[in-house]
C-alpha cells in the first residue's frame, strides 16, 4: 500500500463510510432502475427524468399513507391514484387500462425490479473491500377483501420508510435541540465516544449558522431589496432559537466535563491500575471540553452577528428609501447625445461635473473673529479643567503583543532545555538538572518561579504525552490557538524541529523519595530573588 493511501486511512472521516453509503444507495438504486427503463416511461407519455422521479415518489407516498393507517393498498388502488394525478396535475389523458399498466410498471418493474433482488456495492474502508447493501422499497402480502376475494396488498419496508422520511428535513432549530438532547443523554450514560460526535455536530451546526449569517449580510449589502422579508424573518428566528438558553446549558455541560476530567486525572495519579477504557474516556472528555469551548465562542459570535445583521438590514432599507426621493435623469440621452449634436456645449461641461468633485466647506472661516478678544460667556461650574489624554490604541496593542510573545518564549525555552537534556540522557530528574546546569542554563530553565511552576504542573498533569495523539487531536481541533500557555500547543510547535523527530512519547512522573530539590536566588514575577523547594520529578522518553 502506498504512503498516500496509508495517510488517507488515518483520517477519521472515512469511518462508518458503509453506513453513510446506505443512505445514498436508496436513491442511487431507485434512480438507476428508473433511468434503465426510460423507453417504457416514454410509452406512457412521461418523457423527462424530473417527471419520472416525481411520479415515483408520489406513488411511494401513497403507499406509505396506507401503510401508516394499516389499510390494504392493492394495485387497483394505486392505478386509481395514478390515473387521478395524471389527469388532474400532469395533464396526461390515459385510459384506465394504461393507468393500470403504468401502476404495475412503477410498482413491479421500478420499485420491485421485476422480482430481482437489488444490491448496491459500498466500499468498506475498515475491511478494505466492497460489501453488498440490499435495497428493498416495498413488500407485499396476501389479503382477503369483501367476499373472500384474494388480493395482493403493498406496503413500505423499513428502507422505504427511511428514504421517504429522510426527504423531510428537520428544521434547523429542531436539529440543534435534538443534538443537544442526544449530547446530554450520552453524557448521563457516560457514553463519551458518542458524546464526542454529538458535540462535533453541534459545533459544526453553529459554525454553519454563523456562515449563513455572513452570506446573508453580503446579500443585503449587494441589494437589500432582493432579500425577501420572509427570508429575513426566518434567519432571525433561527438565530434566536439557536442562542436561546444555549450559553447557560453549555456552561453547565462544561462544568460537568471539567469535574469528570478532574476525577479521572486524580484516579490516574492515585491508583496503580488505570484501564485502557478509562484512558479512552479521559481523552474523549478532553476533546469534548475543547469543542465546548469552541461552541460557547461560536454562540457569542452568532449573538453579535444577529444584532449586526439587524442593524445592517435597517440601514440598507433606509438608504433605499432615501434614494427614492432623489430625482434621476438619463445621463446618456440628456448629456452625451446633446453634446454629440452640438459640440459647443462642451464649454459648459464643468458646470455638470464640478459638483461631483467639489463640495462646499461645512464651515466658513471669518478672519475677523480670529482677532476678537475671547470672553467667557458663562462661569463654569467645574473648577478643574478636563484633560484629554492622547491614547494610542495601536501602540498599546503592539506593546501588549510583544510582552505576550516574550513570555511565551520563556515557556518555550524552559520546555526546550528539558527536552535537549532528555535527548542526551534518555531519562533525567529535576535534581539531575539542578546539579548539572550552569548558572545561565538554570536561568533558561527557571526564567521566573511562576513560569517554572506552571510548566512542571502541566507536565505532571499530562503524565503520559503521546506526540502522535496530539497531532491527531490537532487535526480535529477546529478552534483558534490560545493567547496563553497551553502545553500541548507549545509541544507540537517545538516538535516541528527535526532534532526531536525520534521522540514518540514523553513520560513525566513524581519521584516519591521524600527529598526536595532546592533552587536558590530565583526571580519571581515582581523581580524579587527568592529561594524555593519542590518535589523531585522524573522525565523519560520513548523512541519511535
Amino acid at each position: 500500500m502506498s504512503m498516500i493511501g496509508a495517510r488517507m486511512m488515518e483520517k477519521d472521516f472515512l469511518k462508518g463510510f458503509r453506513k453513510r453509503m446506505q443512505f445514498v444507495a436508496r436513491y442511487s438504486v431507485l434512480c438507476g432502475n428508473s433511468i434503465d427503463r426510460v423507453v417504457k416511461w416514454r410509452s406512457f407519455g412521461i418523457n423527462t427524468r424530473d417527471e419520472q422521479i416525481n411520479m415515483l415518489f408520489s406513488v411511494l407516498l401513497y403507499i406509505m399513507e396506507y401503510s401508516l393507517k394499516e389499510e390494504d393498498c392493492t394495485i387497483d388502488d394505486i392505478a386509481a391514484f395514478v390515473d387521478e394525478i395524471n389527469y388532474e396535475y400532469y395533464e396526461h389523458s390515459l385510459e384506465y387500462e394504461n393507468s393500470m399498466n403504468l401502476a404495475r410498471f412503477i410498482v413491479e418493474d421500478v420499485l420491485g425490479n421485476t422480482g430481482v433482488s437489488m444490491y448496491f456495492k459500498a466500499y468498506d474502508y475498515d475491511n478494505r473491500k466492497y460489501k453488498d447493501i440490499n435495497i428493498r422499497y416495498i413488500d407485499n402480502k396476501v389479503v382477503y377483501q369483501d367476499g373472500g376475494v384474494k388480493r395482493t396488498s403493498y406496503y413500505l419496508t423499513d428502507e422505504g420508510y427511511n428514504m421517504i422520511l429522510s426527504t423531510m428535513e428537520v428544521e434547523n432549530n429542531l436539529k440543534f435541540t435534538i443534538n443537544e438532547m442526544l449530547f446530554k443523554l450520552h453524557l448521563e450514560k457516560a457514553d463519551y465516544n458518542k458524546a464526542v460526535d454529538d458535540i462535533k455536530n453541534i459545533f459544526n451546526q453553529l459554525r454553519k449558522q454563523s456562515q449563513k449569517i455572513q452570506e446573508t449580510a453580503l446579500s443585503i449589502k449587494r441589494n437589500a431589496l432582493s432579500y425577501s422579508v420572509e427570508d429575513y424573518r426566518q434567519i432571525m428566528e433561527e438565530n434566536i432559537s439557536t442562542v436561546a438558553d444555549t450559553r447557560a446549558k453549555f456552561n453547565m455541560h462544561r462544568e460537568f466535563i471539567d469535574e469528570k476530567i478532574k476525577e479521572f486525572e486524580e484516579k490516574e495519579m492515585n491508583t496503580d491500575e488505570f484501564s485502557e477504557k478509562e484512558k479512552e474516556n479521559l481523552n474523549n472528555l478532553k476533546i469534548i471540553g475543547h469543542y465546548l469551548t469552541g461552541t460557547l465562542d461560536e454562540h457569542q459570535k452568532i449573538l453579535g452577528q444577529h444584532f449586526d445583521l439587524k442593524k445592517l438590514y435597517d440601514y440598507e432599507l433606509e438608504n433605499y428609501s432615501n434614494m427614492t426621493l432623489v430625482q434621476r435623469f438619463p445621463f446618456r440621452s440628456d448629456v452625451y447625445d446633446e453634446i454629440l449634436k452640438d459640440a459647443s456645449l462642451l464649454k459648459n461641461a464643468d458646470k455638470i461635473f464640478n459638483p461631483l468633485f467639489m463640495s462646499m466647506p461645512d464651515k466658513i472661516f471669518n478672519p475677523e473673529k480670529m482677532l476678537e478678544y475671547q470672553k467667557r460667556l458663562k462661569k463654569s461650574d467645574i473648577d478643574e479643567e478636563d484633560l484629554e489624554l492622547d491614547f494610542d490604541e495601536e501602540e498599546f496593542n503592539r506593546e501588549k503583543e510583544r510582552k505576550r510573545q516574550e513570555r511565551m518564549k520563556k515557556y518555550e525555552q524552559c520546555i526546550t532545555v528539558i527536552l535537549d537534556m532528555l535527548l542526551e540522557n534518555q531519562e533525567i530528574t529535576l535534581q539531575f538538572l539542578n546539579e548539572r546546569f550552569t548558572k545561565e542554563e538554570r536561568k533558561i530553565l527557571i526564567p521566573t518561579a511562576e513560569i517554572f511552576r506552571e510548566v512542571i504542573i502541566e507536565l505532571l498533569t499530562e503524565g503520559n504525552i503521546d506526540i502522535g495523539e496530539l497531532r491527531k487531536e490537532q487535526t480535529e481541533y477546529l478552534m483558534d490557538t490560545s493567547d496563553g500557555f497551553i502545553l500541548n500547543e507549545m509541544l507540537l510547535g517545538i516538535m516541528d524541529n527535526p532534532k526531536y523527530r525520534n521522540i514518540k512519547k514523553i513520560y513525566v512522573y513524581q519521584i516519591e523519595d521524600g527529598q526536595y530539590i532546592h533552587f536558590k536566588h530565583v526571580k519571581d514575577e515582581a523581580g524579587n530573588l527568592k529561594n524555593f523547594k519542590c518535589s523531585n520529578v522524573g522525565f523519560r522518553y520513548e523512541e519511535r
